[in-house]
Parts: C-alpha cells; sequence; structure tokens
C-alpha cells in the first residue's frame, strides 16, 4: 500500500524525517518497503509564473511565445506548444537547471529560431496524475489553491511536486492499517506525536428511514452490514487538483470527481465504497443476494463474468448490477450525466469475497481488503467522509436518512492483562502506566483492574472494534505492548529446556551424512522446485503403466508448467546441467535432496491419510570430465556408469549402508548401462547412464546418474556402529587367476567368493581383467587379490589352502576354471 507523507503528516506529523519515521514504523510491525518519490527530485527552479502576453511563433503554426513574469527583474520568453496557453493565465512554470519528473534537466534552447528560457508544465510533467496524458498547461487559481500565487512564489509551497511516499506491506491481520489514518495511529503510538481526530468525526449525514432508495439483504451471512446514503443534485465534472495528485501519489488515477471521492475516502479509512446512478438502479432499490449457478453480470472493466452460487451480487428489479465486495457493475455506474448517486459502503463475509475473487480470477482494490476482515463499524466511517466530499466536491445535496441494514454495533471484548504476566513473557518489566499509554494510543479502552491481594493485579483492556479479530487473547496485548515499547530492548535470553534432548533424529543424521558425503566429493548442490510439468514423463521415455507415471496434480497450478509435483529428481538435475552445459561450462557435477511425490492407487491412504505417497530422495548427475587431464594420466577422464557406481559406494560406505547393484532395464537409462540398487532385499534406487534420446531432449552429451531412497538408505543404515579393533597380526594375501563365462557379473563372482572364504577373508577384490585367445572365445579372466587375516595369530600358507581350494571349488559352480 502506498501513503503520501504528507497525507499521514496531516494526522500524525513527530518531528522526524522520512527516513527515521521510515524505521520506526518498521520496528513496530508496520514494514516500509521502500520510500518512493513522486514527482521532482528537487523542488529547485520550479515558481509561479503569470502569462503576460502569448504570440503565435513566427515558423512554427502550433507553437506561441509567451512573456512570463517569473518574479525575476526581466519577464522571461518561453515557447510553449499547449492550444489553452493564454494571456493573463497563471501557470507552473520550470527555469532552466530545473530538473523534471522522467529526469530531464532544463536549459535555455531555440525552438524555430526563438530562445526558450524555461518551461510551462502540465500536469503530467509534473506527475500531478496518474499516468495520463495532459490535453494542456496546468492553469493555476487561488481559490482552487487557497493560496496567494504571486510570480516567482515557489511551486512546491502551492502543490506537491515533491512528495514522499510510503510503500508498506500490511500485514494480512491488520486491516486497520489499510487506510492511512490507521497508519498515522501507528505512527501516533509509535512516536508519541499528537494525533489528530478522526476524519469521521463529524458526519453532516443523519441517521432514519430514506424514502429515495430501499436495500433488502437476503444473505445477512455473507453481509453483515449494508448502509447507503442519496444525493442529489450532483455535478460531475474533474476532481481539484490536490484530490488528484493525493490520489496519483498513492497510485489511483483519477476518473471524476464522485469516483475519485470513494477512492479517496477507501484510501483514508480503509473500508471500499461504491457509486450507484440512482436514476439507473432499476425500481430504485437494491437486492443483496447469492447469484444463481451460471448467472452473467457485465462489471466495470467491460468483461462478462459467471458467477455460481455461492458468489453474491447486489441486484435490481433488472437483474444483477454488481460482484458484491469485488467490482460494481456497468449498468449501473456514474457517467458524465448522472444527478442523484446512491452510495453504497458495506461490510462482506472476507473468506467469501476471497474465494469469489480467485474464482473469477479477478482482484481489485476492495476485494483485496474485504478478504482481510473489515468490520461493521467502519462502513459509517467511510460515510461520513463520502457525505462530506461529495458536498464540497459535487455540489450535492445529502438527503435525510441513512439506509443501515444490520448495523447493530457488536460488544467490545473486555481482556485482563495481569502485570506478571506481561513481565514472564517478555523477560522486561513494562510499568503498568507506560502499558496503558501504549494502549490508548492504540485505541483500546484502558482500566485499572481489581486488587489480587498482592497490589493492582494489571489492567482490564476493551478491543476496538476495527481490532476484534487480530486481538482475542492477553497474549496479544503483550505482543502490542512489545512491539510498541520496542521489540529491540527485550533480553535474549533461551527457553527452558524442559528435557529437551536437542539432536537430529536418525534419518535426519542420515540425510546430512549423504549430502556431506556428496559435498565432499566436489559435487555441487541444487535445490529445484516441487513443482514441474507434465510432460517431463513423455521426455524420460515413461511408459503408460510405470509407477513414475502416478504423479499427484495441483488444484490449482500457477501455471501449465508447475501443474504437477514431481515424481523424480531427475528432471531438476537434468534442467541444471543443461543450463550450465547451455553457458560453456560443460563439466557438471551436481547432486540434489529433496522430496518427491507419487499418488496412491485408489482405497490406499497415506500416513496423514492423504492418498499420496511422499519420501525423501537424494539424486546425483554427472557429465563431461571429472578432472582435467594432466602429463601423468595421458588423458582426461569421463562421466560414465563407473565413475557414478564409484560415488554411489563412496556415498552409501559413508552411511555403512551394504548394498547390491544388479543390471536392470529403466526407460530412461541406457541399454545394458543401468542397474538397480538394493539394500536388504528392498529396492533402494537405480544407477546408469542417460539414455541417449532423454540426453538429445536436454541437449545433453554423456550423462551418468544415481537416485536413492534415503528413508530406505536410514533404515538399512545402522544407528550406532561400534568400534572394531585393528588386527594385531599381520595379513596374508594370495592372488589367483579365474576364467570365467562372459556372462557371469563380477559381483556375484565377489560374492561367491566371499561366502566361500570364510571368516578369515578379510577382503577380496578384483585387479585385473584379460580377454584373448589364451582363455578362450566368450571367456575373461578376472585377478583376484585375496586377503586373509586372523585376530589370534599369523596365518601361513597352509591355514590358507583349505580355504583357497574352497573358493576354487565354489567358483567351479558358476564355470570357473583356475588359470595356470
Amino acid at each position: 500500500m502506498r501513503v503520501p507523507l504528507p497525507w499521514l503528516l496531516e494526522y500524525c506529523a513527530p518531528a522526524l524525517d522520512v527516513r527515521a519515521i521510515e524505521e520506526r514504523l518498521t520496528m513496530t510491525g508496520t514494514k516500509v518497503e521502500a520510500v518512493l518519490r513522486q514527482g521532482v527530485a528537487s523542488a529547485e527552479g520550479f515558481v509561479v509564473g503569470r502569462v503576460l502576453s502569448a504570440e503565435r511563433h513566427p515558423d512554427a503554426d502550433r507553437l506561441k511565445v509567451c512573456t512570463v513574469d517569473t518574479g525575476a527583474a526581466e519577464p522571461a520568453t518561453i515557447v510553449c506548444g499547449a492550444p489553452n496557453v493564454d494571456a493573463g493565465q497563471t501557470v507552473a512554470v520550470a527555469k532552466p537547471g530545473a530538473v523534471l519528473p522522467d529526469g530531464t534537466e532544463l536549459s535555455r534552447r531555440k525552438l524555430r529560431g526563438v530562445v526558450s528560457d524555461g518551461m510551462i508544465l502540465s500536469e503530467d510533467e509534473l506527475a500531478l496524475t496518474a499516468g495520463e496524458r495532459a490535453p494542456g498547461i496546468l492553469v493555476l487559481d487561488g481559490q482552487m489553491l487557497d493560496a496567494e500565487l504571486a510570480p516567482g512564489a515557489p511551486l512546491a509551497e502551492l502543490l506537491p511536486i515533491a512528495t514522499d511516499v510510503l510503500e508498506l506491506e500490511i500485514t494480512p491481520n491488520r486491516p486497520d492499517c489499510l487506510g492511512v489514518y490507521g497508519v498515522a495511529r501507528e505512527l501516533h503510538a509509535a512516536t508519541g506525536a499528537p494525533l489528530s481526530e478522526p476524519p469521521w468525526a463529524a458526519d453532516p449525514g443523519s441517521e432514519g428511514d430514506l424514502a429515495a432508495a430501499r436495500v433488502v439483504v437476503e444473505c445477512p451471512d455473507l453481509c453483515p452490514r449494508f448502509t447507503a446514503r442519496v444525493f442529489e443534485g450532483v455535478t460531475i465534472g474533474p476532481s481539484p487538483l490536490w484530490l488528484r495528485a493525493r490520489l496519483a501519489a498513492a497510485g489511483q488515477r483519477s476518473i471524476n470527481n464522485v469516483v475519485d471521492i470513494t477512492n479517496y475516502v477507501m484510501l483514508l479509512t480503509g473500508q471500499p465504497l461504491h457509486a450507484f446512478d440512482l436514476d439507473r438502479v432499476a425500481g430504485a432499490g437494491l437486492v443483496v443476494r447469492r447469484a444463481g449457478e451460471g448467472e452473467e453480470v457485465q462489471t466495470l472493466d467491460g468483461q462478462t463474468r459467471s458467477l455460481d452460487g455461492e458468489m453474491v451480487v447486489i441486484d435490481d428489479a433488472g437483474g444483477p448490477t454488481s460482484i458484491a465486495g469485488v467490482m460494481g457493475g456497468a449498468r449501473s455506474e456514474v457517467e458524465p450525466g448522472t444527478t442523484r448517486v446512491l452510495m453504497e459502503v458495506a461490510t462482506w463475509s472476507g473468506p467469501n469475497i476471497h474465494r469469489t475473487s480467485w474464482a473469477l480470477g479477478l482482484r481489485s482494490e476492495a476485494s483485496g481488503r474485504f478478504e482481510k476482515g473489515l468490520q461493521p463499524e467502519q462502513c459509517m466511517h467511510a460515510q461520513a467522509v463520502a457525505a462530506r466530499l461529495m458536498v464540497e466536491l459535487c455540489g450535492a445535496t445529502l438527503l435525510p436518512g441513512t439506509i443501515d441494514v444490520g448495523g447493530a454495533a457488536g460488544e467490545r471484548q473486555v481482556i485482563r492483562l495481569r502485570q506478571e504476566r506481561v513481565g514472564s513473557l517478555l523477560g522486561l518489566q513494562v510499568p503498568r502506566e507506560r502499558q496503558a499509554e501504549i494502549l490508548r494510543a492504540l485505541d483500546f479502552g484502558t482500566k485499572d483492574a481489581g486488587d489480587d491481594g498482592g497490589g493492582s493485579a494489571g489492567l482490564d483492556v476493551s478491543v476496538p472494534p476495527l481490532r476484534r479479530q487480530d486481538v482475542t487473547r492477553e497474549v496479544d496485548l503483550i505482543e502490542e505492548v512489545a512491539r510498541i515499547e520496542g521489540l529491540e530492548q527485550l533480553p535474549a535470553t533461551l527457553p527452558a529446556r524442559r528435557g529437551a534432548a536437542g539432536r537430529l533424529t536418525h534419518p535426519q543424521r542420515v540425510r546430512r551424512a549423504a549430502e556431506d558425503a556428496l559435498a565432499g566429493r566436489g559435487l555441487r548442490e541444487i535445490v529445484g522446485w516441487s513443482f514441474t510439468e507434465p510432460s517431463l514423463l513423455d521426455r524420460l521415455q515413461l511408459p503408460a503403466d510405470h509407477d513414475m507415471r502416478a504423479v499427484v496434480a495441483i488444484e490449482n497450478p500457477l501455471s501449465d508448467g508447475q501443474s504437477i509435483m514431481r515424481p523424480t529428481l531427475l528432471g531438476s538435475l537434468l534442467d541444471a546441467a543443461r543450463h550450465n552445459v547451455a553457458r560453456n561450462g560443460p563439466d557438471v557435477a551436481i547432486f540434489e535432496s529433496g522430496t518427491i511425490y507419487r499418488a496412491l492407487p485408489p482405497g490406499d491412504a497415506g500416513p496423514l491419510g492423504t492418498h499420496t505417497h511422499e519420501h525423501h530422495a537424494l539424486a546425483a548427475l554427472l557429465h563431461g570430465r571429472l578432472a582435467a587431464g594432466s602429463w601423468r594420466d595421458g588423458g582426461e577422464q569421463g562421466a560414465d556408469f563407473f565413475t557414478a557406481k564409484a560415488l554411489l559406494e563412496s556415498l552409501l560406505g559413508r552411511l555403512h549402508v551394504p548394498f547390491t547393484v544388479e543390471r536392470a532395464s529403466w526407460p530412461f537409462l541406457h541399454p545394458g548401462r543401468g542397474a538397480t540398487v538394493h539394500a536388504d532385499a528392498h529396492l533402494l534406487g537405480f544407477i546408469g547412464e542417460v539414455h541417449p534420446r532423454v540426453c538429445e531432449s536436454w541437449d545433453l552429451g554423456r550423462t551418468a546418474v544415481f537416485a536413492v531412497d534415503l528413508g530406505k538408505a536410514a533404515v538399512a543404515a545402522p544407528e550406532v556402529r561400534a568400534f572394531a579393533p585393528f588386527g594385531a597380526f599381520p595379513p596374508l594375501r594370495q592372488d589367483i587367476a579365474v576364467t570365467l563365462p562372459d556372462g557371469v557379473p563380477a559381483a556375484d563372482v565377489l560374492a561367491l567368493v566371499r561366502e566361500a572364504g570364510g571368516p578369515e577373508l578379510e577382503d577380496v577384490r578384483i585387479f585385473d581383467i584379460y580377454t584373448g585367445e589364451q582363455v578362450g572365445e566368450g571367456r575373461r579372466s578376472l585377478a583376484l587379490a585375496l586377503q586373509f587375516r586372523a585376530h589370534d595369530r599369523t596365518l601361513t600358507d597352509e591355514d590358507v589352502t583349505p580355504r583357497r581350494e574352497r573358493i576354487v571349488g565354489a567358483l567351479a559352480t558358476i564355470g570357473g576354471e583356475l588359470r595356470a
């Protein structure tokens, strides 16, 4: 919300500069996002001028050469192209050296051979309007400005040509601050500066029946209060300059005096209101009701919108005229010929307005306020201010009486604020008198509470109507005291532990260890969106029956590209790799740790009763070189299946998770270069090189990936790992070479050797592979390094020979033959 500082200072003017005001408001909870400048950066060089003469330019039909009194010793000659400039006018002048709002610095210059000493300005050239193009120059009127217009007088003393504007972020629980006066009350409480009386204190209207119109509310649950007043003899025209300038500074466009009054009052009080042309209201009566299914209404933006039965409309004898609380209708809008105006100010159900606005895709200044929960008492605040302005600016006559449906005032809640409770929660003793001062500044009523035997019990605080939904408990009052007294003054204390262990859970420790293991290996972590696009499933070549196709659809997606929850981390990893490769970063080693989502079959329910299964996954991607080549290795090692497998082994070894890798086919992995990862017979994830067609879809070359379910890894990982002492006796190593059929996986060979070798076989690994004529076609030779160790003695060859023979015999069962 934009609040022009001069407007704010009319109601509360502390002796502070704009930056100090910004800091004080922000520190008390009304955050100032930015301080903007409306108009010129400096008022220097902008003065009042009087046109002494305006003659046609000798060389240009559309230009005039004006002689202008600017208060200097000699009149200035200014060339002007405005059609309405004429002798005798009092105008706004920018002298040479003045800087316009768009940054243009004026100088003496020739226009068609005549030297111009400045510029006669229009409203938009002074940024007094919100983007509208002015048809001519601004002609100043002494009565309009209520000031003397002496030539040479600084223009800033008459017009808001240089205005600071506070851009505020108002939290949803503070709709009372959606008006200038509400912010002024906050500034009053934060600084102690005097607060002027409310602008609605004097109401020119009256209560009683209003014969000129009638109102029926059929859904009081959605419209707690509806008020209306009628004005006759209304003259529609442009608003005075001060009003147009104030609306422009607040980001509002000027329409005409009646519409501008409704916008001005809304900005001042926070309460939206709407003006109907009473002569265009069929039957001179309004009915507030729920809309019919499929009922249509044409709104002020010219669009015809279809409604449903949960929305509220205001209609007359001719049908719906507006969507309640969101936007008025075109059929009864105020137009240049309007002479009778019905001013409507109502309170609407905030959740209903929010639903209506969202369902129609239509947000307005009014709906943004109503959906935060305005109070019925605000209706008459807006009516009082609007009535005064309609009389003053439109020459209107206010008819006696006010339609007020549901206007009973609600009771003010009284909350006990205990002195000792304030001190115990804040850790700071705030005197009771200071508490009362703060609360009264915020419009709360206070009186001393009864004695509980130990002195004053504190305060009995009555909550103002505009804070009814926000302040409901004692702790809410303590928050009000704390934020105004100064949160920065509260001491820093640790909360009571009460036996809290303060340690991570086992799955959390596993997750951190896994992420640290990959980061320690030089991979960089990325964070992708949890949302993705449905086309990802086709790009990964997933068949129709694949379990990753069971996606969770989003009911209200931000876009088509973010309409489902991601079923895998591969999409964001491939996106990140493509982004880097396209920007001359071909060597990519990245990982992501995040949640993936799958829809459960009908009838199944997740742990929270939902039909969605989600788990935390960890995935890594390698592309390009792993390290630059050097004179030592003579080449560059690229990412492939085996580098990904080595990385996975390092990761699961860090977690102490025993695992196996088995060849398997995955749609998005290269045929013959993909595998599944198992732990304790449970599927842990997959590993392999990405299918070439999938790589082509992301404009990538050879890419290796793996992914594991960290939840299952945490189940397989031991929570406590006991220390095993190093052996006191030396190991005994023996090497054997065995020929095997090509189809026997090396992992099966190692598993068989470990089982046959017994407990003394400490380690086995493959250190060489040979294929050729000496082993025969269809066979290969594996060289195995066997390491034996006993914990009670030094092993000899005689001790190891039986174990070695058992190993050779076991290998024979899978076609293995010992090479000489």
